[in-house]
């Protein structure tokens, strides 16, 4: 992909290098089903964990981007990217181990029952009041 200061001179702005398939070598499905548009993603500080295959430039980019946590919905507007390709290059960048993807804290809360449970009930209570 174009980046930079250089991206518009010559060129439509934005215009792409590389076409999207050659980014996810072909694939259009994602081997995990884990991300969503808010998923947290973090990038895994990189000397504990050694990649044993070179990254693609769009890795690269991804991992610059996620020091702290970022939505995979951020980062794909970052990367000017779909977010279908986004995630099969996540999906990619977690198998080795470089970054950690988690719901968000509202999210993760509410999932575990608890406070979804208490709201239903406080519903069902109001609504046998009226």
């Amino acid at each position: 992909m174009r980046d930079g200061p250089g991206a518009g001179s010559g060129g439509p702005v934005g215009g792409r290098l590389v076409r999207l398939f050659t980014l996810t070598g072909g694939r259009t499905q994602p081997t995990r089903d884990v991300f969503t548009l808010i998923t947290l993603v973090t990038a895994v500080e990189q000397s504990a964990h050694p990649v044993g295959r070179a990254l693609q430039a769009e890795h690269l980019r991804i991992l610059r981007l996620c020091p702290r946590p970022v939505a995979v919905v951020e980062l794909a507007a970052q990367l000017d990217l779909p977010v279908s390709v986004l995630t099969i290059m996540l999906c990619d960048l977690l198998e080795v181990g470089l970054i950690t993807a988690r719901p968000p804290v509202q999210a993760a809360a509410a999932s575990n029952g608890s406070p979804g449970i208490a709201l239903l009930q406080r519903v069902r209570d109001g609504l046998a009041r009226l």
